[in-house]
């Protein structure tokens, strides 16, 4: 297996080069840095070889594909983290996307596996969410990941889409857990969104992420995750206890933004069936994996998708 990962140096990106580097696959990493981690890969290893630059750029990716040939790839790069940069997200999302379909299509991949956002059904009417519920987003990240997964599902080549809950894990820099664990540590205060999520360990999303990339896996779309859902107070209060943080008054919660989602909980009996796969570490075990990682190495960035409400001080 010849695998490019596109985003590769984000937080999914990277677990994923730790997991199948010592298995002996030659890995590409395509990267621009806007979110991604500089200097979480190894620099100087064979088999993985690191390319900085932007999937918006058809003359990058398709100089990338030219030199590199590879057989699989994983195309986890996206941009988010303005959510009124509509024109950065649509470059990334839905050009980038479209780059990367076609050079995957006139270089024969055999295998391409997009990562999408569960923000792409908008405020469901069901919980947990059928991957087959309609797609509805409404924030610039949701509509332009929802386009590009259009041209993936579109492609001659054999493709899968992972709608992926909130996957945790080593160098997580979006959400309300590094969030909290940072304000936490700093003595500042926080607030929470009356919002539930799925949140899924990334050692059970990387079991998933090897069996989708067999000769044999099913395509199309799928939902990743647990299938139950935490209010972020349960995140607050889980952070709260791994610090032993005292707190002087209850934490203000407050509504869901105009561009949030109240509650994204995600039905995984689909992609149970198809794979044969299930998510089986719990919350708490995730909480604790999560913020464990935090202790030892930090929270080096935080990005967010949400426009800013009006927080805590």
């Amino acid at each position: 297996m010849k695998l490019l990962i596109t985003g590769g140096a984000g937080s999914l990106g990277v677990s994923i080069v730790e997991r199948l580097l010592p298995q002996g696959v030659e890995i590409c990493v395509i990267d621009n840095y806007a979110t991604g981690h500089r200097g979480a890969l190894p620099a100087g290893v064979t088999n993985l070889s690191l390319q900085e630059g932007s999937i918006a750029d058809k003359d990058f990716v398709d100089s990338i594909f030219s030199s590199f040939q590879p057989t699989h790839v994983i195309h986890s790069a996206a941009a988010y983290k303005d959510p009124t940069d509509w024109l950065s997200d649509a470059q990334t999302n839905v050009l980038g996307t479209i780059h990367v379909v076609k050079a995957a299509e006139e270089h024969g991949v055999k295998k391409l596996l997009n990562f999408q956002t569960a923000l792409c059904y908008g405020r469901a009417v069901q919980t947990p969410i059928p991957v087959d519920a309609a797609t509805m987003p409404f924030t610039s990240y949701g509509i332009s990941k929802t386009a590009g997964e259009q041209y993936v599902l579109n492609s001659s080549v054999p493709s899968l889409s992972f709608r992926l809950a909130n996957v945790t894990g080593p160098r997580l820099s979006i959400g309300p857990i590094p969030t909290f664990y940072q304000r936490l540590k700093a003595g500042k205060g926080c607030f929470c969104s009356d919002t539930v999520r799925d949140f899924i360990d990334a050692e059970d999303f990387l079991k998933l992420t090897e069996l989708a990339l067999k000769d044999s896996a099913p395509t199309g779309v799928f939902n990743v995750s647990t299938g139950t859902g935490h209010s972020i107070k349960e995140v607050f209060d889980a952070v709260v206890n791994h610090l032993g943080v005292k707190l002087q008054e209850d934490v203000p919660i407050v509504p869901a933004g105009d561009d949030d989602v109240p509650v994204v909980v995600l039905d995984p009996s689909r992609t149970e069936d198809a794979f044969g796969w299930r998510a089986e570490i719990d919350f708490s075990e995730m909480m604790t994996r999560m913020l464990t990682w935090y202790d030892q190495h930090g929270v080096n960035a935080l990005y967010s998708h949400l426009a800013a409400p009006s927080p805590a001080s």
